[in-house]
């Protein structure tokens, strides 16, 4: 399960219970959704498709099994039995409701905003007089008391999602209020929240959260309420976390070590990612919220630690996290398998927001450099072309001779366990928020997308800025500048991580073309100089109506080659263009992708496809690809058409193989029948 993005900012912390005299945030703050304005060709569809196609499949679909449902029996309202296999099922309603809450900001739907209205009067009416909201329990669900146990919070730490729900609660309220001023949902999250808080904290209980998520969802409340008692209690319950003995832990077990659910080490000590990846990405994002509000450099230390583990040794090519699928999870460094490649959908949504948090505490690109490389891969590939299927895992390889529990060669329209199709609604229409950003006395551009921008600077001082590119199937940006009146202020412009040697930070990962072209910048058609500061072209300079900013970025096909200790990748390319991460599927090369060979010298060209998979770029050649033998021992090729199309469109055209990392020579060939045809 999940987590989502920007809108309200973070917030963290040194002491146990440190005093707050004023309220903090952020140095650098995204802009609202309602001061974006998304007219992009990459983006807008899929935005639209989210609010037209995907939300309204999602209710329907919750509907269908009960969610709705087990509101109006809890309410007492109607009879019957509660409608799931989890007891966490509520936190779909609650997602979908953010989700719904980030449309609405970004496209006003009376419609929609009516059918929401009906959903949060479910949803009160279900909840206790003291503020208690769980479905499951409130219904006497029989089948699910070894989830929950017998009592309210006592299986928390072991598998209730008590607080899980509790969390996303209190993330759709706060966007709820934001979107359309009203109060209802608020006010229910309030009183959830005040009742936890009255039952644990310094002298009253503790417990940590078994999956992390209401720690988010306790800064966001104070984000919008000013009381600090939220931010305790989310501090406590981050610090409570390794505070336990395991006497009988495997270390190879990270169940039984507390490590599945960073439970095993207090959290200013850990160094690494681990266990569980979406309870990872949530526990990182209230961290950096804590250390953004409070100042812990302990908790910075450990993220920063925890962040280089992550991308250096356990991120997919993909942008995916969590290559294990026993424990939904990290491995050990350089564990990262193709075709086992678990990669939750979710996982990368909480990448997306741990990393978005992390530009905003630092101003360092190389988090949006992350975010991005996400985003455009191993995220939006959760989600078919058409809005209405997803991929719970996200492999890199599927072979027609290969079986595995975890792989999925389709995309479903729905799941028992439902968490991947809800958090796409509320990551998909936030995404015009993770474009821009507002700090250091500038304006921070960190994503390319048309798009126009509203920006408020002291003095009643507003810029218009506007966005024009074909990006990411072009590398041209175009930027105009309207300050409502001339003034001076730094423009900070992103120069990607695929510009240089390396996609993201670190040597996980590398071009063998390792040379750096920095992009052309031009203002008024004249060159100008531009100052480095944390991978970002800045340009100081007094500002005037009309002032444009041309950005012409290196768009090459680029060669990608895995560290050595990756040994699924020896002796293997991938491809990338841009921010685009490229595969080879079955049906545009003959049928197969397992026996295709990629060599150094092979020529590649690129052309755009309006035809294709909603308009793609797309990558030709001609290369070798291994046949059936004459004498049925030696290996013999033979040239083919090859075709590449952008990694996140793939399996919308049928079942069949697909690769990202193919090999570079006829021995790197992986042969489980040295002759198989």
């Amino acid at each position: 399960m999940r987590l989502l993005p920007f809108l309200v900012a973070g917030l963290l912390c040194c002491t146990l219970e440190p005093a707050v005299s004023q309220q903090r945030d952020y140095a650098i703050r995204p802009l609202p959704l309602t001061a974006v304005h998304l007219s992009d060709g990459f983006w807008a569809p899929i935005i639209a498709r989210d609010h037209t196609r995907t939300l309204p499949h999602a209710l329907s679909e919750c509907a269908k099994e009960g969610r709705m449902t087990n509101f109006d029996i809890a309410a007492n309202r109607t009879k019957g039995k509660f409608c799931g296999i989890y007891p966490f099922d509520d936190s779909d309603i609650y997602k979908a409701i953010e989700g719904a809450s980030y449309s609405l900001m970004d496209q006003p739907d009376a419609a929609l905003e009516k059918t929401m209205d009906s959903v949060i009067a479910l949803v009160t009416a279900a909840q206790r007089p003291d503020g208690y909201l769980y479905t499951a329990r409130e219904t006497n669900a029989p089948n699910l008391v070894n989830w929950m146990g017998p009592e309210r919070w006592v299986n928390e730490r072991n598998g209730s999602h008590e607080f899980y729900d509790a969390g996303h609660l209190y993330e759709a309220a706060v966007a709820y209020y934001q979107a359309t001023g009203k109060r209802s949902l608020l006010d229910a999250a309030i009183r959830n929240a005040d009742l936890i808080a009255s039952t644990f904290g310094p002298g009253k209980r503790a417990i940590a959260s078994g999956h992390e998520e209401i720690e988010v969802g306790l800064v966001k409340l104070y984000g919008v309420t000013h009381d600090e008692k939220y931010l305790r209690l989310a501090r406590f319950l981050v610090n409570q976390r390794g505070t336990i003995s395991h006497p009988d832990a495997n270390p190879d077990d990270p169940y039984s070590t507390g490590a599945y659910s960073q439970d095993d080490t207090p959290v200013v000590d850990q160094t690494t990612a681990e266990g569980h990846a979406v309870r990872a990405m949530y526990l990182y994002s209230a961290m950096t919220d804590l250390v953004a509000m409070q100042g812990d450099s302990a908790y910075l230390h450990a993220l920063d630690l925890i962040w280089d583990n992550m991308v250096h040794t356990k991120y997919y090519i993909t942008g995916g996290i969590g290559a294990i699928g026993n424990w939904e999870g990290f491995g050990r460094n350089y564990q990262l398998p193709d075709r086992t490649a678990y990669c939750e959908t979710c996982a990368a949504i909480g990448c997306v927001l741990w990393n978005e948090r992390m530009f905003r505490l630092t101003g360092d690109a190389k988090y949006v450099n992350v975010l991005e490389q996400t985003l455009y891969n191993g995220l939006i590939s959760g989600i078919s072309l058409d809005g209405m299927n997803f991929f719970y895992t996200n492999t890199l390889e599927v072979r027609k001779d290969f079986v595995h529990p975890d792989l999925e060669r389709t995309r479903s329209p729905w799941f028992p366990c439902s968490c991947c199709p809800t958090n796409i609604i509320r990551l998909i229409p936030a995404i015009p928020g993770l474009i821009y950003a507002q700090g250091n006395g500038g304006i921070y551009v960190n994503l390319f997308a048309g798009s126009d921008a509203t920006f408020s600077f002291p003095g009643n001082r507003t810029v218009k800025l506007i966005q024009q590119t074909g990006y990411p199937w072009t590398g041209r940006v175009t930027l105009i500048l309207y300050p409502s009146a001339s003034f001076s202020f730094p423009f900070f412009l992103r120069i990607p991580g695929w510009v240089g040697p390396h996609p993201v930070d670190g040597d996980l990962y590398h071009y063998t073309d390792s040379s750096t072209a920095l992009p052309g910048l031009k203002v008024n058609g004249q060159a100008v100089p531009y100052e480095m500061v944390k991978g970002f072209a800045v340009i100081r300079r007094q500002w005037k109506k009309g002032d444009q900013v041309e950005w012409d970025l290196p768009m090459q096909i680029k060669r990608v080659l895995a560290n050595e200790q990756v040994r699924d990748d020896r002796g293997k390319v991938a491809l990338q263009r841009g921010p685009i991460l490229y595969c080879a599927e079955w049906t545009d090369n003959g049928g197969r992708t397992s026996n295709i060979i990629l060599p150094d010298a092979a020529s590649l060209q690129t052309e755009f496809r309006p035809d294709l998979l909603g308009g793609v770029q797309v990558i030709t050649g001609t290369v070798p690809a291994l046949k059936a033998s004459t004498d049925g021992l030696s290996l013999e090729t033979a040239s083919q058409p090859f075709t590449a199309i952008p990694y996140y469109a793939w399996a919308n055209r049928g079942p069949g193989e697909m690769t990202v990392w193919l090999p570079r020579q006829v021995h790197d060939v992986e042969i489980i029948a040295r002759n198989r045809p």
